[in-house]
């Protein structure tokens, strides 16, 4: 599978201007055009759909910071067992807090790691939404506005739990392999 972004030989579409611009813009931003976005190259239109879901939930106006959101994309990757996800946002939540430790401890176990009580709610939520979505009740959405989110972070966190747990599927189905540059970024 050496240099291969999956198992699936679905080749790359003809990409759009928007496409190419934005394939331009990773490269300046990280150096390089994260495979996820390779693997959906196939088809411009499923490639835009991922890209803009995720650039809301990830990038766009929330209550969550940045490095929270990349922390439940890592417990749940962790939970999922996701080896794309949790190469490629491990190293995202490395970069952002400054914390190779952290960033280790996010993708073994992230109750080993020295979080806020904060964030142990919300990365405790979005575990139990990844495995047990039809056991989610009233007190665990209160757990959370005790810890001080609002109903829309509330919105947010499991919206960005839900998105890594159908990207977790999708990379495991294709055996989506992250990009080399990520094992060493922000150690």
């Amino acid at each position: 599978m050496t240099g291969k972004i999956s198992a699936l030989d679905l080749g790359q579409g003809e990409l759009s201007e928007a496409t190419k611009t934005y394939f331009a813009k990773c490269e300046e931003k990280l150096g390089l055009v994260p495979n996820v976005l390779k693997a959906y190259a196939f088809d411009d239109k499923k490639l835009r759909a991922f890209t803009d879901m995720y650039n809301d939930l990830m990038l766009g106006e929330s209550g969550l910071s940045k490095l929270e959101r990349e922390m439940i994309a890592v417990a749940v990757s962790s939970i999922n067992h996701c080896y794309y996800c949790l190469t490629a946002h491990g190293a995202a939540v490395r970069q952002l807090s400054g914390d190779p430790a952290l960033g280790e401890m996010m993708v073994m176990n992230f109750r080993a790691a020295d979080l806020s009580p904060r964030q142990t709610a919300m990365l405790e939520f979005a575990v139990k939404l990844t495995e047990e979505p039809a056991k989610i009740v009233e007190t665990d959405r209160a757990a959370l506005r005790q810890a001080g989110f609002t109903d829309r972070d509330i919105w947010d966190i499991a919206s960005t739990a839900a998105f890594f747990n159908m990207s977790n599927r999708v990379a495991a189905a294709i055996d989506m392999r992250p990009n080399d540059e990520y094992h060493a970024m922000a150690r």
